[in-house]
């Protein structure tokens, strides 16, 4: 992605950005950082670089993720809508392109958003989102498909990261 297709983004997202909330809004629930392995290793690995993102996120948009080992969305994050609809209407479109850019792309708004802010950087940011994919294939090998399109994302994000600076 280039910095000129980030530029056509926001000019969509000025146009359509009710809709765009809305539709941010209702991924928040399925963020990948609210969904945790049950594999011990995993958890530990979430539990020690997941919980600090989640904890200031939660405080950034005084609200409360929770997260969950199942596959069931809690309703504590559906809650959460109304609270995160009002954080994301106080981005400027340029913010909230990015943001939707990098929240599609690593499924995970919270990621996002912590990016955007600044509080983590594009490459921290994509090996939080690809946490449990890069641990298995430490451990069983990388299949060149996937190490393809993990090269893409964080190719996507440093982009997403760049443009949002100038």
């Amino acid at each position: 992605m280039k910095s000129t297709d980030l530029k056509t983004i926001e000019k969509d997202v000025h146009k359509n950005r009710e809709a765009l909330i809305e539709r941010l809004v209702g991924f928040a629930v399925n963020d990948v950082l609210l969904f945790w392995s049950t594999d011990k290793k995993v958890h530990n690995e979430q539990e020690k670089k997941w919980t600090p993102i989640i904890a200031w996120a939660n405080k950034t948009v005084k609200g409360s993720f929770k997260k969950t080992t199942g596959l069931e969305v809690l309703k504590e994050n559906e809650d959460m809508s109304l609270k995160f609809k009002e954080y994301l209407n106080k981005m400027t479109d340029k913010e909230l392109s990015c943001f939707y850019v990098a929240a599609l792309n690593m499924r995970s708004v919270l990621l996002a958003l912590a990016l955007i802010k600044g509080k983590i950087s594009a490459l921290e940011a994509f090996e939080l989102s690809e946490l449990e994919e890069l641990y298995q294939a430490r451990i069983w090998g990388s299949e060149p498909i996937a190490e393809t399109r993990r090269n893409n994302i964080k190719d996507l994000l440093i982009c997403t990261e760049q443009y949002l600076r100038t």
